[in-house]
């Protein structure tokens, strides 16, 4: 059983930085995709960035270069570095993992994805 428990969330000015965190248990496989999503209310579920098992991270175009996604094996924990934070990054930001095929890219749509965790709330103020 495949768990995962994102921390870190909260309040900071635009331009400030966060941290969120994805604990994960259980063995997803080892190959596998993980992402961190993110939503707002009346709005559908969102891409952020991807990182596959063997370390190949992908960003969204709105985060790139102020947002980075890494994981701790040791740990086995996810995380997501925000930087130079916009009010548009307002958002219940999730943590999610799918197995993968050997050579499989990871997808940005979020309904591929097979395991989340319950969501963490970000919100930047101007």
């Amino acid at each position: 059983q495949v768990q995962l428990v994102e921390s870190g969330g909260g309040s900071v000015q635009a331009g400030g930085s966060l941290r969120v965190s994805c604990a994960i248990s259980g063995y997803i496989y080892n190959r596998y995709c993980m992402g961190w999503f993110r939503q707002v209310p009346g709005k559908e579920r969102e891409a952020v960035a991807t990182i596959r098992s063997d370390g190949i991270t992908n960003y969204a175009d709105s985060v790139k270069g102020r947002f980075t996604i890494s994981q701790d094996s040791a740990k086995n924990t996810l995380y997501l570095q925000m930087n130079s934070l916009k009010p548009e990054d307002t958002a219940m930001y999730y943590c999610a993992a799918v197995p993968v095929p050997f050579g499989t890219g990871c997808s940005y749509t979020w309904t591929v994805f097979r395991y989340w965790g319950q969501g963490t709330q970000v919100t930047v103020s101007s």
